[in-house]
């Protein structure tokens, strides 16, 4: 289904833009807009919040913001499971705010005045990380949803099969025949949608995960 007239794509990147100077938020959002990126501006954390998107992208926050600050809305949002890339900016940035902001997974740390390009390759990497974040969560998913199938019994011989044990150990492991873990083992490969013990072993990898 195409976005109606004047909407972007769900899976169209979106930056999200947060300082309370709105000269740097329009800058910001021109240069982005001048290298076909959307952009979005806030002038307050509570803004942003109070506007949510699952749109792919990357958020460019101030550090020092009325309200809740930066480095705070970044704790709140890795606490409700939001993996959004950061990039955070500052003209009173120190070492120790750059470490914190850093150590609790911000993209980067770009100090005022910071050069147009740093900021776009910046952007760039953030947009391409959560592009990928969000490719493996559907993977994940999508795995999770093949390995609900499986019966108790399958799911032990896939975790053996995993292990790299042979049917005969297999057997012994469960107290099962052979045979019958051939057949458990059969069931698994179908089920999981996979031709090769190596791409079973790839799909238990992402529910591990």
């Amino acid at each position: 289904m195409k976005a109606p007239a004047g909407t972007a794509p769900a899976a169209t990147p979106l930056v999200l833009i947060v300082d309370d100077d709105e000269a740097i938020r329009e800058a910001l959002t021109d240069l982005l807009r001048s290298v076909g990126i959307e952009a979005r501006s806030f002038g307050s954390t509570k803004e942003l919040l109070d506007t949510p998107t699952d749109r792919p992208g990357c958020l460019i926050l101030d550090v020092r913001l009325p309200g809740l600050s930066g480095l705070d809305l970044q704790a709140q949002l890795a606490r409700s499971g939001n993996t959004r890339p950061i990039i955070f900016m500052t003209g009173h940035g120190d070492i120790p705010m750059s470490v914190r902001a850093m150590k609790a997974g911000a993209m980067d740390f770009l100090t005022k005045p910071f050069r147009d390009q740093d900021m776009l390759d910046a952007v760039a990497a953030a947009i391409d990380k959560d592009k990928a974040q969000r490719q493996q969560a559907a993977a994940a998913k999508e795995v999770a949803a093949l390995a609900a199938t499986l019966t108790p019994r399958e799911t032990e011989v896939m975790a053996a099969v995993v292990k790299g044990l042979m049917n005969k150990q297999i057997a012994g492991l469960l107290g099962i025949s052979e045979i019958t873990v051939k057949l458990h083992r059969g069931n698994v490969m179908r089920k999981m949608a996979v031709r090769s013990v190596a791409d079973l072993v790839r799909k238990a990898e992402l529910l591990e995960r």
